[in-house]
């Protein structure tokens, strides 16, 4: 028989017995975790590769789709709708007229309204309160009257605007059909202009075409033989995807393309350009509802360096003939596009296309007697020669292209407005008035004020000014946070080529000087010659705080700027001798600054460095969160020299002069702090610097 110990021993082994026990439950505890870590590594280890696995057949899958697409282009360009000339008229439509509120009359004041209050006991003061009722009546029926004399005025300028918009829209409506059947009289003539005309945009118009392919041309047509003569741009070798497929490596922790056999790539490309050039052919005689073509004679180039010149040119890869019975008798549908073009056309098409091997064209559009007419390429208009009515109806048709509607004004009375637009995006769009200046020196700042007035003016959401060459610093500034738009040359270039239309500046057909156009990085708003004098200093500004800010530098003699071009801003990265300019920051730095000194001109005593709120990123924003703030003295090895402390911002502040560098007798600089703030933005700073804005 046992006994219970309630002793000493008996306290110190159940002590004993309770502490294994809670071993035992911290090994099960630790174990636990680490079955559960481990299972969760297992996991996210598992998400991880079945999550690149499936990056991978996305890729795969996406290449698939690239090859299956080049493979259906014929099937699937012979299913798209035939080019019909009624699709080039435009409905004689223009939106009623829609005045909102300002059509609803003001009410008038109802004597009923305008009782005496506190009468009183005597008459007197009766008298008086009837009189007041009387006088509040009267001066509210004339508030009333003047604000709905003023509403009738308003209505009646609205209708005013509506009408000329309304009858110049129409105008340019029926002015386009007008050239549209005069076009199919031409057409029917046999006229070569038209004929290039109507079947160059039955090819731009098609929607047979996948994004991404080359629609570059030039045509003639020769009349007696009733045969259009066209060189077509084809697809570089590139079209055709290099990987066949791409799988994730486990091991590796990476993905491997698979490349895709030359013999199938070359083949597929060679399939391609046959597509090409049939589908061509389908489009132009489809879109033949007249008997204009009898045959159409088709080269096919590659616009790419020739590999036995390495100078880059025109190399034909097809060529082939086909006449309208000869073409009629295909099922294009159900044919080898190689065979067909090759043994069923008898055309010509390189063996080895991949190689760039080239194939003797047959008949060259400059082998027709009349003009050849090029859409894309380096023939486009000239926009500094071409007259100044056709140049605003191409600024006009680049906006109905971009899906707004837009009329160019009269001549006269036009009120500073050379285009009137609406956008009819919802919320962002709205009324817009365009001014289009045909430059070659850089707009002055007054233009961009002008326009400015015409918006107020005008009621509008947003002005617009298109030129032929570029703006300076101050019509920048000037247009920072105002509803204005500045496109330069180069930019109006890019547009209308993005939106199929054609243009360039001078023989060069870049931009046409003077400066950039809308706001863009530093280091990207114009081409670098180069980094620079080797010796130089770099400024890096740092700060707390999470407001974007611009800085910039300003070259100067005593408190006025040398000229617009030795302000140093987001549209004009550099001085013209280069000796400062914007750099990209490195961390910690925010914003740099390159400047060499020695480099400066001789006219030059001070360079000022300021800041101020990007209007862009932080539109409400002052300096209050400008704090801790330093520029840190770099030599051009980026080796720390000195740091030099500036001022806090402060509230309601959003410009502020940093501080400036002085030089000394001795020719040495010397910095100096600034502190200097200001509540207009950096419009108001530079205008203390001599930089005109308005």
């Amino acid at each position: 028989m046992s006994r219970r110990s309630d002793g000493l021993v008996g306290i110190w082994a159940e002590a004993q017995r309770q502490q294994q026990r809670q071993r035992e439950a911290q090994d099960r505890f630790v174990r636990e975790q680490e079955r559960q870590q481990r299972a969760y590594r297992r996991q996210a280890e598992r998400s991880y590769r079945e999550q690149r696995e499936a990056e991978a057949r996305r890729r795969t899958a996406e290449l698939e789709a690239r090859v299956e697409v080049l493979r259906g282009l014929l099937a699937a360009g012979c299913g798209a709708p035939a080019f019909r000339v009624e699709s080039l008229r435009r409905v004689e439509h223009v939106e009623p007229f829609a005045p909102g509120q300002l059509a609803v009359p003001l009410r008038m004041p109802d004597p009923g309204h305008y009782q005496a209050q506190g009468g009183g006991w005597t008459a007197a003061r009766r008298a008086q309160a009837q009189a007041e009722a009387r006088s509040r009546f009267e001066r509210d029926w004339a508030a009333a009257q003047a604000a709905e004399a003023q509403r009738q005025r308003q209505l009646a300028a609205y209708q005013q605007e509506y009408r000329r918009w309304a009858d110049g829209r129409l105008g340019e409506i029926r002015r386009h059909n007008a050239g549209i059947a005069e076009m199919l009289v031409g057409l029917r003539e046999g006229d070569a202009g038209a004929a290039v005309e109507y079947f160059s945009a039955a090819l731009y118009a098609s929607t047979g075409w996948p994004d991404g392919l080359p629609r570059q041309l030039s045509a003639a047509y020769d009349s007696g033989a009733r045969q259009l003569v066209m060189n077509w741009e084809l697809p570089r070798y590139d079209v055709v995807p290099e990987a066949k497929s791409v799988r994730y490596m486990i091991n590796a922790d990476q993905e491997k393309e698979a490349p895709r056999p030359v013999a199938q790539r070359r083949a597929l490309y060679r399939d391609v350009l046959a597509q090409c050039l049939l589908l061509v052919l389908r489009d132009l005689f489809a879109a033949d509802e007249f008997g204009a073509l009898e045959s159409v004679a088709l080269n096919g180039f590659v616009d790419d360096h020739d590999p036995t010149t390495g100078r880059r040119g025109s190399i034909v890869l097809g060529t082939v003939m086909a006449t309208r019975a000869a073409f009629a008798g295909l099922h294009l549908e159900q044919v080898n596009a190689v065979n067909c073009l090759v043994d069923g056309l008898r055309g010509q098409l390189s063996t080895k296309p991949d190689q760039y091997a080239p194939v003797r064209p047959g008949r060259v559009p400059e082998d027709v007697g009349g003009g050849v007419v090029t859409h894309g390429g380096d023939d486009d208009p000239d926009l500094y020669a071409m007259d100044p009515v056709a140049f605003e109806e191409l600024v006009a048709e680049l906006f109905r292209a971009m899906g707004m509607q837009a009329v160019t004004t009269q001549r006269s009375n036009d009120g500073g407005v050379d285009v009137d637009a609406l956008d009819p995006t919802p919320i962002r769009g709205g009324k817009i008035v365009v001014q289009v200046k045909r430059y070659r020196g850089t707009v002055p700042p007054t233009a961009v004020r002008d326009l400015y007035g015409t918006v107020q003016d005008a009621g509008a959401n947003k002005g617009v000014l298109v030129t032929t060459s570029g703006f300076g610093p101050g019509s920048h500034t000037f247009a920072n946070g105002k509803p204005l738009e500045l496109v330069s040359g180069a930019e109006l270039v890019d547009l209308l080529h993005r939106h199929g239309l054609r243009g360039r500046l001078g023989d060069s057909g870049g931009s046409g000087g003077g400066g950039e156009g809308r706001r863009v990085p530093a280091q990207r708003a114009e081409p670098d010659p180069g980094p620079g004098p080797e010796d130089h200093n770099v400024l890096g500004m740092f700060w707390s705080g999470g407001v974007a800010l611009d800085v910039c530098a300003l070259v100067c003699r005593d408190n006025r700027v040398l000229d617009d071009e030795h302000f140093v801003f987001f549209n004009n990265p550099r001085t013209p001798d280069g000796a400062v300019r914007a750099l990209p920051a490195v961390p910690p730095d925010r914003a740099a600054i390159q400047v060499s000194f020695d480099e400066l001109p001789a006219r030059a005593n001070r360079l000022v460095v300021v800041a101020a709120v990007d209007p862009e990123v932080n539109p409400a924003a002052d300096l209050s969160g400008f704090t801790r703030a330093g520029i840190r003295l770099l030599d051009s090895g980026g080796t720390p020299l000195d740091q030099l402390e500036v001022s806090d911002g402060r509230p309601g502040e959003t410009a502020l002069v940093l501080g400036s560098f002085r030089r000394r007798a001795n020719g040495d600089w010397e910095f100096v702090p600034g502190g200097r703030g200001y509540r207009g933005g950096l419009e108001e700073l530079i205008q203390d610097y001599g930089i005109e804005v308005e």
